[in-house]
């Protein structure tokens, strides 16, 4: 089976977060946009396997601050660890 690629580029927000995983990943109609159901529909909703590739996370690290972007890291390791079909790569 394919790999699914979902690249985030230049993340600013949340909202332009949860646009890009949108649009690259087939994330459900319910899909509630907050962090909670991000973790929710990445764990148990879309299938897999897909790789997730974020870029450029110094620069979303300072647009988010550092307490979100700790947090969707966080989310995105998790989901990651928890599946054996999620690969997150990370490029500062």
């Amino acid at each position: 089976m394919p790999v699914k690629v979902c690249e985030l580029r230049h993340i600013q927000s949340l909202p332009q977060l949860y646009e890009a995983m949108a649009a690259q990943l087939p994330l459900p109609t319910h899909f509630g946009r907050n962090l909670d159901a991000l973790y929710d529909v990445l764990a148990n909703d879309v299938v897999g396997p897909f790789e997730i590739i974020w870029r450029d996370t110094e620069a979303s690290r300072q647009a988010l601050g550092a307490d979100t972007y700790a947090t969707v890291l966080e989310i995105l390791q998790t989901v990651a660890e928890e599946r054996g079909d999620v690969t997150l790569d990370i490029h500062h």
